[in-house]
């Protein structure tokens, strides 16, 4: 999800693997020009590392010499050394290949089957969307269906299709409205969101952190539009963030024993008494007393 590492169960995991691949993003005119591949040559990475990964367990350096070896994908070395892993997607994605255990600071890959006998391989995408939009939405809703899209592939998705999927869930879900804009939340869930009362809560989260990353950064509810840019930076890097009220309020960083916080002006004054507990517990995760510096911006 996101094009980015994820740990994934074997059963529920599968079903998210699934959608990702009926996507099939790797065919897309714009993705083969990228990295220079096309269907064709992906089927044939696919069967090479079937092959290789038959029985055993590889490092990349190792799962990289035996494709290298298959006439047709000798140039493919530095494609497949990239730490992100383009290459190998579209085959996790389609449950060719898993992590496999490290070998010190080395990953190694390995078959789904072989990693857990819990693997039953890929649902069919109409089987896999429940199990999917119901997670998502246990732990991220509401939420709209472009923002699941967006999360889990990227917006590949049809609106009809996606329409489809969620009106295949019938009274299991729960229309709601987000500033104007409608949106799901699991029925299960409903009546407890409703009495739920508002937070003033003021937290601070890590960099990446899934409060920010589900919903996406486009989305104004939780990131203010003007502010998606301190939050959302160069290289794919996610700022930490200063949450209050549900609302991203500022960013902050740690540098040895300061802590400064980057408070948003639009949040209102920054609380005075609240950001010093926060940063103190802060502290208490890295074991070590920090001082706080509050910017205005």
């Amino acid at each position: 999800m996101r094009g980015a590492l994820h740990v994934l169960e074997p059963v529920g995991g599968a079903a998210f693997l699934a959608l990702i691949a009926a996507a099939r993003s790797w065919e897309r005119p714009s993705w083969q020009r990228a990295f220079g591949m096309t269907p064709a040559r992906i089927e044939a990475l696919k069967d090479a590392v079937g092959v290789a990964l038959d029985g055993r367990v590889l490092t990349r350096d190792e799962l990289i010499s035996e494709v290298v070896r298959q006439p047709g994908l000798e140039d493919l070395e530095g494609g497949l050394r990239s730490g992100w892993g383009t290459l190998l997607k579209p085959l996790a994605w389609q449950g060719m290949l898993c992590h496999g255990p490290s070998q010190g600071n080395r990953v190694t890959f390995m078959r789904p089957e072989a990693a857990s006998p819990r693997w039953t391989g890929l649902p069919e995408p109409d089987e896999a969307a429940p199990t999917a939009i119901l997670a998502y939405l246990g732990t991220h809703g509401p939420a709209t269906m472009d923002r699941f899209s967006q999360w889990l592939a990227g917006g590949y998705f049809g609106k009809r299709q996606l329409r489809a999927w969620f009106e295949g869930l019938g009274d299991r879900l729960h229309a709601v409205e987000v500033d104007g804009a409608r949106a799901f939340v699991r029925a299960e869930d409903a009546d407890d969101l409703a009495l739920t009362p508002p937070t003033s809560t003021v937290r601070l989260l890590a960099g990446f952190d899934q409060y920010v990353l589900a919903p996406g950064t486009a989305d104004e509810v939780v990131v203010p539009a003007a502010r998606r840019a301190l939050v959302s930076r160069q290289s794919g890097w996610i700022s930490p963030v200063v949450v209050s009220g549900g609302v991203v309020a500022g960013t902050w960083e740690l540098d040895e024993d300061h802590v400064t916080v980057d408070w948003f002006g639009e949040a209102g004054r920054a609380p005075s008494k609240v950001l010093p507990a926060e940063v103190e517990r802060l502290g208490d995760i890295v074991g070590r007393g920090l001082r706080l510096k509050v910017t205005r911006v």
